[in-house]
């Protein structure tokens, strides 16, 4: 008989067998229904095998779903994931399935006429109607505005059987690029990238590449030309362009549309999900050329996938860290050797994985040295606070304060960079010093003056500022400490009550529509002074930005982390490289107790190859990444005593293994989340160690109970 492994989107190890009915023809990637307990539900064929029996009785597929087959690349994608992520199957097929299981659109209403029919009673308005409609079809509300009248006299005409309704299918299907429809300008460096990544695609198979380049450096210009040179040569051919963030997704499309004359399509969470279900359509049907998206898009089903281009390759966002645990920027470059595609990670803070990997001749490296046009990299200075502190309770320094006055008075505009969500992040009592906490969570609450409540970033609980200090009951003894992009905003207010100001954080422009909106508004200079967080320093290109100050330069350095230094050196890179965009030239001021700190002496001396070789050397000598590996092991539960034996029944059975070493079981520094108890362990091995097969050989020996949750995580970008 034949029997069929079948991929159930629930986290499960494996897939499941059921027996193929006789008569039934099924293939890989194929969906179909099968009964789980009770129920039907929709599955993904995995492999479909001869057998010649089996000692226990398999429950029979119940049918085949009338939808696309996901591609043999997709299906060869999701083993690869699975594997390397040590994640379940079925929750990578149901990343798959996503766009499918949403809803389709609703069917568009159209009315047209009935032959020769003619109203029993004509009135003006109703010859109004037929001569508005003539022979086509139109939607009856556009109809009736058309001709001038109420809806109800085109119901009327559909009533009497003048008219009739038709009922349209949404087609999935996208306007084709034009790659000759308005062709870039391109200096040499851009060229002479372009010409290897085209050359790379018409070669064919896989090839990675990192397009290294300085802010303003032209990298989208360079490989929108070489999307143009593939779709050129093959029409058919399909390209994903991932971005780290949803507010990115605006500008991007924008110039992508004006460049091949037609819109691409877009995919992230911030898309209703009946247009998600066109797009997965179009995209497995290979009716749509461009696709623009979060890291979610690599789990499409590309029918003739040929370039992948992760734009902003470092950015720590590409990271998913709940739920599914993967790297996009990672399983990107997994996903394009499988497909036999060309993978191009463009940065111009390049991680320090990426340029190790380019270094040693894994990525072909392609260097963008200087910025487009007329423009020049910012003067950066670092303002020494021990020098010239700011004014009790305040944030800006007086020559930051100086140089906002100055490019106020030259009609140009200020970005205040804070990384910093809310008005404050810690409030304490004065009487009794209590902080105030999330409940259930060891996270500070963020004060937001804006809407009077105090946040958990982390949980996303919120609460009301109490009078009364929860802990000791002392009356109006609650402060505020330290600032966010609200206070210091509250401050640029009272000392420049003529600017026009605003805040850009995902508290202000929640979503993709409202970032559109502020991006706009900046770039035609509606704004003088745009305080913001990360959201503003990433891609964005404000020609009338020249001077950027870094309120705390010191806020990513503090603590432990691993990436610290590599993410601070990115973020203030890319935050202060908004200024001097376009004719004129930009500066940036960076706030800063240690201005001796080895990262922002090399930033003040634009000397990356200083930041990179010192990282690197430490990284080395700790046989870190990029050279060495690391794995977490997260345990959760509300029951801490079994969060603690769990813990310690892994820690006694570490499998014996050489240049590998185990550190824990520990306390997570948020030891406590959600009201459940947490504790991690850590795993470091040499490159060349088979970490995922030392990870499976380990989590076979012990069982985790069903009251803790095991959450492994290759690569962690997150040590809380």
């Amino acid at each position: 008989m034949k029997v069929a492994a079948v991929l159930i989107p629930l986290p499960v190890p494996e897939a499941f067998d059921y027996e193929v009915p006789e008569g039934m023809t099924l293939a890989r990637g194929e969906s179909v229904a099968v009964p789980l307990g009770p129920r039907l539900i929709r599955g993904v064929v995995a492999e479909v095998r001869e057998t010649t029996g089996s000692n226990r009785r398999l429950k029979a597929v119940q049918t085949r779903l009338d939808d696309p087959a996901l591609p043999a690349g997709t299906m060869d994608f999701l083993d690869w994931a699975a594997r390397w992520t040590l994640s379940p199957p079925g929750e990578m097929a149901a990343m798959a399935l996503k766009g499918l299981r949403a809803p389709p659109p609703r069917p568009e209403r159209r009315v047209r006429r009935v032959g020769d029919r003619m109203p029993g009673r004509p009135t003006p308005a109703r010859t109004a109607v037929q001569e508005a409609l003539g022979d086509g079809a139109l939607p009856p509300a556009d109809l009736a505005r058309a001709a001038g009248v109420s809806s109800g006299v085109v119901k009327g005409l559909v009533d009497e059987g003048v008219l009739e309704i038709l009922e349209i299918t949404a087609i999935a299907a996208f306007d084709p690029p034009d790659p000759a429809h308005a062709p870039a300008t391109l200096n040499p460096d851009q060229a002479a990238a372009a010409d290897v990544l085209a050359g790379a695609t018409a070669t064919g198979g896989f090839a990675a590449f990192l397009l290294d380049g300085v802010t303003g450096s032209g990298k989208t210009e360079a490989y929108l030309e070489a999307v143009a040179r593939t779709l050129a040569r093959d029409p058919a051919a399909q390209i994903l362009i991932l971005l780290p963030e949803i507010a990115l997704t605006q500008d991007l499309i924008a110039r992508i549309t004006a460049r091949f004359g037609s819109a691409p399509a877009e995919w992230h969470s911030g898309i209703a999900p009946p247009r998600r279900r066109l797009v997965w359509e179009a995209v497995v049907a290979g009716r749509c050329s461009i696709v623009v998206g979060a890291r979610s898009a690599l789990f499409l089903p590309f029918a003739n996938l040929k370039l992948v281009i992760v734009d902003e390759e470092h950015d720590a966002s590409f990271k998913q860290e709940d739920g599914l645990v993967y790297h996009g920027r990672d399983l990107a470059v997994a996903r394009a050797r499988i497909e036999g595609a060309v993978v191009v990670l463009a940065s111009a803070t390049p991680s320090l994985e990426t340029l190790w990997n380019a270094r040693s001749g894994r990525y072909g490296w392609l260097k963008l040295s200087r910025r487009h046009g007329a423009a020049v990299l910012p003067d950066i200075q670092l303002l020494d606070l021990r020098q010239c502190p700011p004014d009790p309770q305040t944030w800006l320094s007086q020559p930051l304060r100086e140089a906002i006055a100055q490019t106020l008075l030259a009609g140009e505009q200020t970005l205040l960079f804070l990384n910093r969500r809310g008005y404050a992040p810690v409030v304490l009592c004065r009487a009794c010093g209590h902080r105030m906490t999330s409940p259930d969570t060891d996270s500070w609450l963020v004060e937001h003056r804006y809407t009077g409540r105090l946040v958990c970033h982390l949980t996303g609980f919120t609460m009301a500022r109490p009078r009364l200090c929860p802990a000791c009951g002392a009356e109006d003894t609650l402060v505020s400490v330290g600032p966010g992009v609200e206070r210091v905003e509250e401050e640029v207010r009272a000392l420049f009550p003529e600017a026009r100001t605003a805040v850009f954080s995902s508290d202000t422009v929640p979503d993709a529509r409202a970032a559109r909106a502020l991006i706009q508004t900046m770039t035609e200079g509606g704004i003088d002074i745009l305080v913001a967080t990360q959201a503003a320093a990433k891609g964005h290109n404000f020609p009338r930005l020249t001077l950027v100050g870094v309120v705390d330069a010191d806020l990513g350095l503090r603590g432990g982390d691993l990436r610290a230094a590599e993410r601070t050196f990115q973020l203030l890179t890319q935050a202060t490289g908004r200024a001097g965009r376009a004719e004129r030239p930009g500066r940036a001021i960076l706030q800063t107790w240690t201005p001796d700190h080895p990262v922002l002496m090399a930033l003040a001396a634009g000397d990356r190859d200083a930041f990179v070789e010192a990282e690197m050397g430490e990284r080395e000598a700790a046989a870190l990444p990029p050279h060495g590996r690391l794995a977490a092991l997260i345990l959760s539960g509300v029951d801490a005593l079994a969060v603690e034996k769990t813990a310690n029944d892994l820690a006694a059975a570490i499998p014996n293994a050489g240049r590998l070493e185990v550190y824990g079981p520990a306390d997570a520094p948020l030891g406590l989340i959600r009201g459940r108890r947490r504790k991690r362990l850590l795993v470091r091995a040499d490159r060349d160690v088979d970490l995922q097969g030392f990870l499976r050989s380990w989590l076979g020996r012990v069982k985790v109970p069903a009251s803790v949750r095991l959450t492994v995580d290759v690569d962690p970008y997150s040590f809380l």
